[in-house]
């Protein structure tokens, strides 16, 4: 059965928040971009949670029978990029998240509230 982007979104969100990411933001962008309908941006404390917490977005994806398209940035970097076709997952080490900004730069996207499907921390 395929999986709406709603339902894609939260898979991701919820691989996530499985392995404590922190600050998970959901920006709509269906309006504002055509490369996907929602961005997810999160952060690790460190390199170990960075991997882990990709290794359980790419793993929920694989056993819900997703296509992940690319994932950029794994092998050291501070920033990886999940791409599900229609969510793309930006997941940064803590000290790279700010300077890059992506809330600001697709300030014209939406929020979504992901509240339901993350643990309080």
């Amino acid at each position: 059965m395929t999986k709406t982007a709603l339902e894609i979104l939260e898979l991701a969100v919820r691989a996530a928040d499985d392995r404590l990411a922190q600050d998970i933001v959901a920006l709509d962008v269906r309006n504002v971009t055509p490369i996907a309908d929602y961005f997810v941006v999160t952060h690790a404390r460190n390199d170990k949670q960075l991997d882990a917490i990709v290794d359980s977005i790419v793993e929920a994806a694989h056993k819900a029978g997703l296509e992940v398209k690319n994932v950029e940035g794994k092998d050291g970097g501070k920033w990886v990029l999940i791409d599900l076709v229609e969510v793309i997952i930006h997941v940064f080490h803590y000290t790279e998240r700010d300077h890059y900004n992506l809330e600001k730069l697709w300030r014209d996207a939406p929020l979504v509230d992901v509240s339901a499907w993350v643990s309080a921390q």
